[in-house]
């Protein structure tokens, strides 16, 4: 059976996901800091851990979890964090937290997942970017620290397709626009997205199935309004 991992699933895209997953024969690790929603679902095809992998101890968790299984072959790093603040109020605290999330955490979860994901045939990372964090995109004042986390992100994407370009693991980041979430209610509150989130869930499902084999180290936008 493929296995998919899925950070931030307790709701939105990430949850969405995880049900996608599970109706088309998946099995899926979800990490959630709340897994509540989770618990709902009650599929035997489905492991879930109540883990902040922004914390050493968590990513252990997560780690003794994988140990069990002998092959991954999607990760999607769906989890973020969003600060929508004036730049000269943002403390030193709420940047290093917004980094930690969207930055920090997956480069060290995937430094986990790596030896798992280059034991399959073909294995797909798929990180959630941003059209805040997409060179050459319209901007919104209050999210230097989210938008420039999603710069970084995406960077990062790139630098690995590089360095295992030689392997079987495909690295991209879908630089995703307005969906209907709770991220977006929090960034733009009161604007009413043209995409459900179940509407994008679908959209990255289908990419990170299909496309690990064609598409490799690229920042793509999927967005079809601004913001």
């Amino acid at each position: 059976m493929k296995t998919a991992i899925i950070t931030g699933a307790s709701g939105g895209i990430g949850l969405e996901l995880t049900k996608l997953f599970l109706a088309n024969s998946w099995r899926v690790l979800a990490i959630s800091r709340d897994t509540s929603k989770l618990e709902e679902l009650k599929n035997s095809n489905l492991a879930f851990i109540n883990a902040d992998i922004t914390k050493t101890e968590d990513l252990a968790k997560v780690e003794k979890l994988c140990s069990t299984i002998s092959t991954i072959q999607i990760v999607i790093n769906n989890a973020g964090m969003l600060i929508n603040k004036p730049f000269q109020e943002i403390s030193p605290n709420e940047l290093l937290s917004v980094y930690t999330t969207n930055v920090f955490a997956p480069f060290h979860l995937l430094q986990k997942l790596i030896p798992l994901l280059d034991k399959s045939t073909r294995a797909h990372v798929v990180n959630i970017g941003s059209m805040g964090g997409f060179q050459g995109s319209t901007k919104f004042s209050g999210l230097s620290a989210y938008s420039s986390s999603k710069f970084a992100l995406a960077g990062l994407t790139e630098l690995l397709a590089e360095e295992f370009k030689n392997e079987n693991i495909s690295f991209n980041c879908l630089a995703i626009g307005s969906a209907q979430t709770k991220m977006l209610e929090k960034a733009f509150p009161g604007y009413k997205a043209p995409v459900f989130a179940s509407e994008m869930a679908s959209f990255i499902f289908d990419f990170a199935i299909k496309n690990a084999k064609f598409i490799n180290g690229k920042i793509i936008p999927v967005s079809v309004s601004t913001p």
